[in-house]
């Protein structure tokens, strides 16, 4: 298994299946995440695949978001855009996959765990999901998943994450502000219905799919160009006095 993680992939009857892992939490750091939009981007190419299941391994945490060690490694403006620009060509790539994709959220997630989550076309969660945006704490603010976050949910609950950044919200009210479409009680649940929607829609037809997702999609077509100006914004911030000392004191706390 891995240290530096990594992303594994299955294709069984029209599903493409991949998972990605890391050791702290399924964190991101910028190659793993680099990895995972080109996976995305490969498998909605294929056309032995019908529909996509987006999930992380084992039962706690489904993403831990950003890697702090990373973060805190940023020392150029450069770098930092570099950096949070991994984000974007992830939720680019779950944007331009011509693929429905289902989300398997079986634990907490935070960040940029929370716009995988929103970028998902439809997200079944444990009742353990709970979210939360924790970016303004950090002296940044959730600039790159905010337009995915913002699309699912809403202004008034984006605000409402991104302003109260230190406390999580469960799964329910997640659902209810459309970010989870269903939740389950159990981990055999939830794995029982990502099983079953993913055989359906293997069965229905891939164009009809396909156009359906552009509907879904309609108005994002900038995002491009808006989530690289979202990593500039980040890239300048992270570099910021505020951001090297909660992280520090994060690590040694």
């Amino acid at each position: 298994m891995s240290q530096n993680g990594e992303i594994t992939t299955d294709i069984t009857n029209n599903i493409g299946t991949i998972e990605f892992y890391h050791p702290k939490g399924n964190s991101l750091p910028g190659k793993l995440l680099r990895e995972l939009a080109e996976t995305i981007t490969d498998i909605g190419k294929n056309p032995d695949t019908n529909v996509i299941v987006l999930k992380s391994r084992g039962d706690g945490a489904f993403c831990a978001g950003a890697s702090f060690d990373e973060l805190i490694a940023i020392d150029n403006y450069e770098e930092g855009k570099h950096f949070f620009m991994g984000f974007a060509h992830v939720l680019n790539a779950m944007r331009q996959c011509p693929k429905l994709t289902i989300v398997r959220v079986q634990g907490k997630t935070v960040g940029g765990g929370v716009g995988i989550a929103a970028a998902g076309d439809y997200t079944i969660a444990h009742k353990a999901a709970s979210v939360k945006l924790s970016e303004l704490a950090l002296g940044i603010g959730p600039f790159v998943v905010g337009p995915a976050v913002k699309r699912k949910v809403g202004t008034s609950a984006f605000s409402s994450l991104s302003v109260d950044a230190s406390s999580w919200n469960d799964a329910e009210w997640a659902r209810r502000k459309g970010l989870f479409s269903y939740v389950c009680q159990s981990h055999d649940d939830l794995d029982q219905e990502v099983d079953r929607l993913a055989e359906q829609l293997a069965d229905y037809s891939p164009e009809a799919m396909k156009e359906l997702k552009k509907i879904f999609w309609e108005g994002t077509e900038n995002w491009d160009e808006l989530l690289e100006q979202r990593a500039e914004i980040s890239g300048r911030l992270v570099l910021s006095d505020f951001t090297k000392t909660f992280i520090d004191n994060f690590k040694n706390g």
